[in-house]
């Protein structure tokens, strides 16, 4: 995932000066996606390039002048094109989610059945572990070093099992959403 698609997304959300962005990108996207201002301001200036995004200047006249960013229909095509493409996400969470977020602004557009193919690939993830826990630490008297070995595949499984619970939940969704039509958050 590049910046520029959680900053699309944002955008999307609601026009904004880069100062407000960085704001509110601290506050939400930046969770799962960090980003300095000075590189928010530089990604900025390069969509505004590409043509994606316009800048709307306001303020008084003779005072400090501030842009507010609008996203041009290229920018959400560009959006809509990198959430359909399903090798975006890979098994990295952080694309997945903003993904996620564009998709309540724009509609469906295929977040589902990337949710699906992420579902299956953590599904054979959690499978292998599961598997290398029977053979290697069934057991009884492990030594502390198989021990500390263990509980490393246990945060591994732990991490499988809690994705694909919340995978789940989102996918009851996604599929409700795609059965009434409805994707306003």
């Amino acid at each position: 995932m590049t910046i520029q698609h959680a900053l699309l997304t944002s955008l999307l959300e609601k026009p904004s000066t880069g100062y407000q962005l960085a704001n509110r990108f601290n506050r939400s996207i930046g969770y799962f996606w960090q980003a300095s201002h000075q590189q928010i301001y530089r990604e900025l200036k390069r969509m505004a390039a590409a043509g994606w995004l316009e800048a709307e200047e306001d303020g008084e006249p003779g005072g400090r002048q501030r842009k507010t960013y609008h996203v041009l229909p290229a920018g959400r095509e560009e959006l809509v094109r990198w959430v359909s493409e399903p090798e975006s996400s890979g098994p990295c969470t952080s694309a997945l989610l903003v993904k996620l977020r564009a998709e309540a602004i724009l509609g469906p557009l295929g977040v589902r059945q990337e949710m699906q193919r992420l579902w299956a690939y953590h599904e054979e993830r959690l499978a292998t572990y599961r598997q290398i826990e029977q053979r290697d630490f069934a057991g009884e008297h492990l030594t502390v070093a198989q021990q500390l070995q263990h509980r490393v595949l246990r945060m591994g499984i732990m991490k499988e099992e809690n994705w694909l619970a919340w995978a789940g939940e989102t996918l009851t969704l996604l599929e409700t959403i795609a059965g009434d039509g409805s994707t306003s958050a």
